[in-house]
């Protein structure tokens, strides 16, 4: 079935005298993964919270169309449900349901691909940050939303943590035809992962830059290092 375009237009977020997203017209198209850069107080994490339905548009400004009935957010802290395992924590969509042996199967297959196995009996509080994290990531991918909103998901990751859970996402993104909006502070991240990359401003979006560089990307690659100085003059 195919997936309604999310089309934003004349989106408001205020907080008194300050304007945290002000965008005249959006457009995001199914199965594209958004990155959105710049710098910290943009509007970067309040407009992946309009999305998400945690924050409410200024009155009369909301004009969302598109948006899928599975919205799912990952968030910079985990948010865990401290009285539940990993593996609980992961299959938290299930609501409790019982006698599903598929639904415990992809949970086991996901936390072997997020290096879980192991812990799938521990509780949050025996996690470090980079585990709790990737439960937290687990958790989205088993509930499958059409959307997901991550906001610095993979900030308090090791390097190698980080680079194997950026993989993951990208074959989630092209194998599963998910729509992924990324918030990162990393411009070299959003040049590794997206297709599409906005840079926002003062509320407003700078800069629609498209990605044309094939997969896999390298860091080190001398077209990814220019589009990055030119985000990076961008943002200056």
């Amino acid at each position: 079935m195919e997936t309604d375009i999310l089309f934003l237009q004349n989106l408001k977020k205020t907080y008194g005298n300050k304007t945290a997203v002000n965008i005249p017209s959006l457009e995001i198209r199914p199965r594209t993964f958004t990155c959105i850069v710049g710098k910290s107080g943009c509007g970067k994490t309040t407009l992946l919270r309009l999305l998400a339905g945690l924050e409410t548009p200024d009155t009369n400004t909301k004009s969302i169309t598109g948006l899928p009935a599975k919205t799912a957010p990952v968030f910079q802290e985990p948010r865990l449900m401290p009285w539940l395992t990993v593996k609980g924590n992961i299959m938290f969509s299930l609501k409790g349901q019982n006698g599903m042996p598929a639904a415990e199967e992809r949970c086991w297959q996901l936390l072997k691909e997020l290096e879980l196995t192991e812990a799938a009996g521990l509780y949050p509080a025996q996690l470090s940050g980079g585990m709790a994290q990737r439960v937290s990531l687990g958790r989205t991918l088993f509930y499958d939303p059409e959307l997901i909103l991550m906001d610095e998901p993979f900030s308090a990751l090791d390097y190698f943590t980080r680079r194997n859970l950026q993989e993951m996402v990208l074959r989630l993104f092209r194998h599963q035809q998910k729509t992924i909006l990324f918030v990162t502070h990393d411009v070299e991240e959003a040049l590794l992962l997206g297709d599409r990359i906005l840079v926002m401003e003062n509320g407003s979006i700078k800069a629609d830059i498209p990605v044309m560089i094939s997969f896999p990307r390298k860091a080190a690659d001398t077209a990814l290092q220019k589009m990055r100085q030119s985000i990076l003059d961008l943002l200056a």
